[in-house]
């Protein structure tokens, strides 16, 4: 039997098919645009394998489109009748079933079916690399990092995709706040594997993280080879570098990549819309004048209201409704996501907490009701983990959640969540928080200035 490049027995026998599965396996390592180039060759050359339908259905599964999941469907379907077929091997039987189980709402079983299939081989590197990205949209930071240390020592300096996992562990260990071994780990990996944009980006986080802003910066200048190659995952990088710059005080150079790189293709993927939102909030907290920015964001989103594949999707487009006062569509946002907290799978229990609560607390934050803002988002706050992404990602939650309890004066609670903040961040204080907890004390001695008058 043949052996692809993660080193596993495969039951494809053809070798421009092997060649072409090979090809899907690296693209989706290095986030590479080719994925689906490879992906058509495959099933073109060989329809019967269950494997390469599976591995379909799963990345439409993880773009969160509602109107794509007939496609996931019919990719099962195919999985399961190549399956029932036979001649697949019991790692290409475990992919149909993740494919199978996320179907039928239960994501977390997926992510079962992938360390099964490590169990079976841990040098499997794209069954590594599927459970990373299941638990990643299910904010299973610690899953992760024990997914990939468990996988690790069968990928020594022999194995060829190394540098791939490297990148996998420094970002579980950025997001386990592990800042030192995370830097040095992604480092490591963009030795072996220079196009990895995953691990560069972990790099990235990490300097996000610890308030390194002109090391972030420059990572990302320096290493165009790591991502520059990219399927949209690039306007991602091209967003950390904003969110640099604008830490760095840079509004200028933050509105530009923004206008010029992150929404110069005005995609309606959630991914690319939670760049783009998360940005524009961060910049109006600081007091810009973003223009007309929002209403294009606005109109994709409203068009996404009845959407609820992903809670993390969901809100960001609560975001843009917010962020372009269209009070009548985040209120039927809100209403849905409230219908689907209380319905069965997975997804369901994250509509309940936090998603009610936070959807609340944005539509009320964007209406300006800022103790209803507040009420709603602290409420929510101890969950945002499992609304999945990264601490940068959700991080604009985090701001939101702070910005209302300012302006609705709750000072104290408010200060107790900025050093939570802190706290998270090794206690790196970055620029927003030293100016909130400056606007704390400023308001604490007008408070104390009006007690003795």
């Amino acid at each position: 039997m043949n052996v692809d490049i993660c080193k596993c027995e495969i039951s494809l026998t053809d070798a421009s098919a092997l060649e072409a599965w090979n090809g899907v396996v690296l693209e989706i390592l290095a986030h590479g645009q080719n994925a689906p180039v490879h992906l058509n060759t495959l099933l073109e050359t060989a329809p019967e394998f269950a494997m390469g339908h599976a591995i379909k259905g799963l990345a439409v599964l993880m773009l969160a489109r509602r109107e794509v999941l007939p496609v996931a469907v019919e990719a099962n379907k195919s999985a399961q009748a190549a399956l029932k077929a036979g001649g697949a091997t019991a790692r290409e039987a475990l992919w149909c079933s993740a494919l199978n189980d996320w179907i039928n709402g239960a994501p977390t079983r997926s992510v079962e079916r992938m360390e099964a299939a490590l169990r079976l081989n841990p040098a499997d590197t794209i069954s590594m690399k599927m459970s990373h990205g299941i638990r990643f949209m299910l904010g299973d930071n610690h899953g992760m990092r024990r997914s990939v240390e468990r996988v690790l020592p069968a990928h020594g300096v022999d194995h060829p995709l190394r540098g791939y996992v490297l990148g996998c562990l420094a970002f579980a260990m950025e997001e386990t706040g592990s800042y030192a071994d995370a830097e040095r780990t992604g480092l490591m990996g963009l030795e072996l594997a220079v196009n990895d944009a995953w691990g560069l980006h972990a790099v990235a986080h990490v300097y996000d993280m610890t308030h390194r802003v002109d090391d972030g910066i420059a990572l990302i200048d320096q290493n165009a080879a790591a991502w520059g190659h990219c399927n949209n995952f690039r306007f991602h990088v091209w967003w950390h570098k904003a969110l640099l710059h604008l830490d760095q005080g840079d509004v200028a150079k933050a509105l530009d990549l923004y206008d010029t790189k992150i929404r110069d293709d005005k995609t309606d993927d959630f991914r690319d819309i939670s760049n783009a939102t998360s940005l524009l909030v961060r910049l109006q907290l600081d007091g810009v004048d973003v223009g007309h920015r929002w209403e294009e964001l606005a109109d994709l989103s409203e068009a996404r209201v009845d959407d609820g594949c992903l809670v993390f999707a969901d809100l960001h487009y609560m975001l843009a409704l917010a962020g372009d006062k269209r009070t009548d569509a985040a209120a039927l946002m809100t209403a849905r996501i409230a219908r689907d907290a209380t319905g069965p799978g997975d997804m369901a229990q994250v509509m309940k907490a936090p998603g009610v609560a936070a959807a609340e607390g944005l539509a009320a934050f964007g209406e300006g009701d800022y103790q209803r803002a507040f009420a709603g988002l602290s409420a929510g706050h101890t969950k945002f983990q499992s609304l999945g992404g990264s601490h940068a990602q959700r991080d604009v939650f985090e701001r939101l959640t702070i910005e209302a309890g300012l302006r609705a004066g709750r000072l104290d609670e408010t200060k107790t969540l900025l050093d939570e903040r802190t706290a998270l961040r090794g206690g790196h204080e970055d620029t927003f928080a030293a100016r909130r907890m400056s606007q704390i004390e400023s308001a604490r001695r007008s408070q104390r200035s009006i007690a003795a008058e």
